[in-house]
């Protein structure tokens, strides 16, 4: 667990619990889903004495459940936030667009995601996280050069004005995560859509893409949790007391950009994964229609030096009848004749048939 003072200028780590909360700024408690289970107690204890109200116990239960989906709840002193995030693995496993490609399969398989639970209370930002979440640390150092007066390189240049503002920065960046992942996703599913359209290679990998596409509904659903939760969190913030002052008022207004910004992003990646699902199941129809396309060619072919080579049959089941009193069958010059006629046949037939584009490829 890791405990954080924000104030206007100040980001101080604490090293335990205070007994009180400090006059100016908030606090902001960081634990993992483990830590928050064994310390769940004394974190009610102090929320209890800080902001006057509890944790309900469904909402301990919604934090300690790694397979939460992202969904927006509140009560009358906090707002619940969980988000679900991208796996450590994928992130660092992102190749070099430099790099030779990859198997697709290598990249596919490391698609993971875990839930974030955000409690939003006026002064106090409880933040419960997997186990190996790296935004938690990210966002430690980040802020810690805030308050040395170096701007991020998002243009960021203050801290967080308040919980929820600190809430939101943290959801946008694990939003741009689900960005970043378009470009690997592309990448990957090209090679499969390639590889399934190659007319010179033997598709044989249906398997993975099965898995792909799988995949590409599995973050489809996730998004469209996501994109459920943060609208149910810009509808309670509409609701929310007005604001007392002007700056509370511009504050206001600034976790609504904030919160529609997220929104936008959470749009883009699921508007993406619907365009990458309909190119798959495009690739996949055109395969099938070329598959098609080819056998038709292969059987026209095939139909056509049938027909070519019946006439000849039928010379040569003629001439080769068991009578004496055939024509040309005592002739020296006999084979000639006939071997003529069925060259001339085969030759007429053809030159016909290559008129009409029966033996083209080109149609």
């Amino acid at each position: 667990m890791r405990l954080f003072h924000v104030q206007n200028d100040r980001f101080l780590e604490l090293e335990a619990l205070p007994a009180e909360l400090p006059a100016q700024g908030f606090v902001w408690i960081s634990c993992t889903q483990t830590e928050f289970g064994q310390r769940v107690a004394a974190v009610q204890e102090k929320l209890q004495a800080w902001a006057g109200g509890q944790l309900v116990d469904l909402h301990i239960s919604d934090l300690l459940n790694p397979q939460l989906p992202s969904h927006f709840d509140y009560t009358s002193w906090y707002d619940l936030l969980v988000f679900r995030r991208l796996g450590s693995a994928l992130l660092e496993a992102a190749p070099d667009e430099s790099a030779a490609p990859r198997p697709p399969q290598r990249a596919l398989a490391t698609v993971a995601t875990s839930p974030v639970g955000f409690v939003i209370f006026d002064r106090v930002l409880l933040s419960v996280h997997p186990g190996d979440c790296q935004v938690r640390d990210f966002f430690a150092e980040r802020l810690g050069r805030l308050a040395q007066g170096a701007a991020d390189y998002r243009g960021n240049a203050r801290l967080p004005q308040s919980p929820a503002d600190l809430m939101l920065r943290m959801v946008n960046h694990m939003v741009d995560s689900y960005l970043e992942l378009r470009r690997l996703l592309s990448r990957e599913l090209g090679a499969l859509q390639q590889q399934l359209l190659d007319p010179r290679s033997r598709f044989a990998d249906w398997p993975q893409l099965l898995e792909a596409r799988n995949l590409l509904t599995l973050l489809e659903d996730v998004c469209e949790d996501q994109r459920s939760a943060v609208q149910e969190w810009l509808d309670a913030l509409e609701e929310w007391p007005p604001a007392e002052s002007a700056p509370q008022q511009r504050e206001r207004e600034l976790l609504r950009v904030r919160s529609r910004d997220v929104l936008e992003h959470v749009e883009r990646v699921l508007s993406h994964v619907r365009r990458l699902e309909s190119s798959a199941e495009s690739a996949v129809q055109m395969h099938f229609s070329a598959l098609g396309h080819r056998t038709n060619n292969i059987m026209r072919t095939l139909t056509v030096l049938t027909a070519i080579f019946l006439p000849l049959n039928l010379i040569t089941g003629i001439f080769g009848m068991n009578f004496d009193a055939l024509p040309l069958i005592h002739s020296a010059t006999g084979f000639w004749v006939a071997f003529g006629l069925m060259l001339a046949v085969g030759l007429g037939l053809a030159a016909f048939f290559w008129r009409k584009r029966y033996l083209s490829s080109r149609q």
